[in-house]
């Protein structure tokens, strides 16, 4: 021990006595060291693997629920906007009837003509269509029965007379037609 001034006491004796064996020893000391940190940084890559995938998939779902809230959005406007302008469009079409009945074939006879299609052709670009009633059988999801006419000459259920027409927004009825339907006659007494 004398020949090693630097070497602290006792460190021969605890390591085996020869400085060989002390510096084996710290060597796998250290090595098994840098395995326990390698594993330990391991499981810190996967964490951080494993979080990043989870968030990567957290925003992909949010930005997915936000297209489908902002597109629902969109239709819920256009259902307001078309709902506030089916009452012109019908309005439309009575001035074009009252017109027809009293025989008015002047200028603004004919504009109110010309601006009717305009509007059923701007509501069609945006989806919004006329329901198909008349000479159909009733549907409650698209028409609303407000009188029952005895027909023989079509089957019970049959709508004979559109009274105010029905609209749909792409797939969903906007606007139930308003109708009547055949039914049976009554039988004599």
């Amino acid at each position: 021990m004398a020949d090693r001034p630097n070497a602290p006491a006792g460190d021969e004796a605890r390591i085996g006595g020869s400085p060989e064996s002390g510096v084996s020893t710290a060597v796998l000391d250290d090595t098994g060291s840098q395995q326990d940190r390698g594993a330990a940084a391991e499981r810190q890559r996967d964490e951080y693997l494993g979080l990043l995938q989870r968030t990567r998939a957290d925003f992909e779902n949010y930005q997915k629920r936000t297209r489908r809230d902002l597109a629902q959005e969109r239709r819920e406007a256009q259902a307001e906007f078309a709902r506030a302008l089916l009452p012109v469009l019908d309005n439309l079409q009575r001035a074009l009837d009252a017109a027809a009945k009293q025989g008015d074939q002047g200028p603004l006879a004919r504009g109110v003509a010309m601006v009717e299609p305009q509007l059923i052709e701007a509501l069609g670009r945006f989806g919004i269509m006329p329901l198909i009633a008349l000479n159909q059988p009733f549907d409650p999801d698209q028409h609303e029965v407000l009188l029952q006419v005895p027909r023989t000459d079509v089957p019970p259920g049959t709508i004979v007379e559109v009274l105010q027409p029905g609209y749909r927004l792409h797939e969903r009825v906007l606007r139930p037609a308003k109708v009547a339907v055949a039914a049976a006659p009554a039988p004599e007494a």
